[in-house]
Parts: C-alpha cells; structure tokens; sequence
C-alpha cells in the first residue's frame, strides 16, 4: 500500500482468509473430500492447497488427478470431486465469521469501487455473500473461478471497471503475484493467513501488512 486508504478509486478483496474466516475450513474439505482416494493422496492434496493458496478449485483437483494419484484427467471424475467439495464448503461459508471492521472500512472508502477478487467459485461466492447480506458492499462485482484471478484483474482493468489507483487486499503468495502482475498496490492481512513463512515472506518482498481489515481502516 503506497498510498492513504482514502486515495484508491478500488479496492479489490480475497475472500478466504480476508472477508471470511474460512481457510481453514477449505483446508479441511479438500482433505476429506480426497481421503476416499486414501490418507496419503489426500494429505498431499491438502499441502499442495496450502502451499499454492488463492489458486482455484479448479487446477488444485486437476493436479489431485494428474500428478498426485498418476491418472488420466477423466472429467466425470472431475466434476464429482468439484461437486462433493462445493457441498462440504457452502455449508460452512453461510456460517463461518465474517471479518470486523467491514462498515468502518466502507465509510472511510465510500468514493471507492469493491471488489470481491477469489479463488473460489464464483457462483457460491455471489450466493453465499447474498445469503449472508454481504454483496451489497462489493458495488465492483465478486468474480471467482473458474477464472483465475490473473485473468479477471487483466479483464476488469481492461474494462475500466477496476481503475486506477487500486489496492488489492490477500493473505496469500498468490494474491501477491497476481496484484504485481496487474500493476496494482498490494497489502497482506495476516490474522487468517495460512502461509507459514509469512514474516520472512514479507520482509524478503517490502511488502505492507495489516493484521485484519479493522487496523486497515484505523490507519
């Protein structure tokens, strides 16, 4: 972040780990969705989640099939491991805790567009912040996979719809490399943040940081 909150035209969000308290939660669903397949699989799948977060659901289970059980991408296959995990998640995302400071946030950044920026799905995404009352913050759109965050940055960019100056709000390596490809600011949040070596991660990279959404709206 180079600049005071009040000066960006957008602010774009990650959902896990940002707007909600659900990394955990995935981290969990991708394990015991896979565990059918056997423990091992499964907790490489799970480490290869953690290990590669804000990357969609999408490649993840690809890379289960391909790489970790050495199989033929059969898209059947695909689609039930897709379908089993969305049940397990969409019951905890209606339930699980929001972040604080959300309103506060929206107040001091009334002038700037939302956008909700994830590697979830993005029809869960528009239907749980509906359910939950929560999309009448993100006035930019919520966008989520099967794009990648890459491809949406490039394309609401492109659009005009994100403008410049614009803040991108992660708690993941990946979110990182996708605001510096985008050309937009970035600041870490690491309250729910799963990657281990975030201190190190941070320091090595010069990058800002903020425990939660509330101390970024107290700056």
């Amino acid at each position: 972040m180079n600049k005071d909150i009040t000066e960006y035209q957008a602010l774009i969000f990650d959902c896990d780990g940002v707007i909600l308290n659900s990394n955990k939660i995935k981290t969990q669903a991708f394990y015991d969705v896979a565990n059918v397949y056997g423990h091992e699989p499964a907790q490489a799948l799970k480490a290869y989640h953690v290990q590669n977060g804000g990357i969609s659901r999408y490649a993840k289970f690809e890379y289960f099939i391909a790489d970790i059980l050495k199989k033929t991408l059969d898209k059947m296959e695909l689609q039930q491991l897709l379908d089993n995990f969305a049940y397990e998640v969409k019951k905890a995302l209606m339930t699980c805790e929001v972040a604080d400071g959300l309103d506060l946030l929206r107040k001091k950044t009334r002038y700037a567009k939302w956008f909700i920026v994830s590697g979830g799905d993005q029809g869960e995404l528009i239907e749980v912040f509906a359910a939950r009352g929560l999309d009448s913050y993100f006035d930019g759109g919520i966008f989520g996979s099967p794009d990648d965050k890459d491809a949406i940055l490039a394309n609401e960019l492109k659009n005009n719809n994100i403008t410049q100056p614009a803040l991108f709000l992660g708690d993941s390596k990946y979110d990182y490399q996708a605001a510096q490809t985008a050309g937009i600011d970035f600041t870490f949040l690491t309250d729910w943040t799963e990657v281990r070596d975030w201190q190190s991660w941070i320091n090595e990279n010069n990058l800002k940081k903020c425990r939660n959404l509330t101390d970024l709206a107290h700056l």
